[in-house]
């Protein structure tokens, strides 16, 4: 009985060093993998500041066309109800 109960102590002792290793090669992994993603994201972050002059410029366009459409929308709106407005006076004046 001692046999077996000696057996099991070193069995489980060698289980849990095997154990500690593996999870120490994979946590030097895992921190490799995530440096590698940070740098990853550093040089997408660096790429994507970069284009950030192009995306006001067309920012800036975009308002300025929205702009020139609002008043081309008033103005033909304005003359549409003014144009309105005399057909309904002329009907009320016959």
């Amino acid at each position: 009985m001692m046999d077996v109960n000696e057996f099991l102590s070193i069995t489980t002792g060698i289980f849990t060093i095997i154990l500690l290793i593996v999870g120490i090669i994979l946590g030097i992994r895992l921190i490799q993998v995530i440096n590698k993603a940070d740098r990853v994201l550093d040089n997408v972050e660096a790429k994507v500041n970069s284009l950030n002059g192009v995306f006001s410029i067309v920012n800036k366009a975009g308002d300025g066309l929205e702009y020139i459409g609002n008043k081309v929308i008033d103005t033909f709106t304005s003359i549409f109800s003014r144009f309105l407005k005399k057909k309904k006076e002329e009907i009320e004046d016959e």
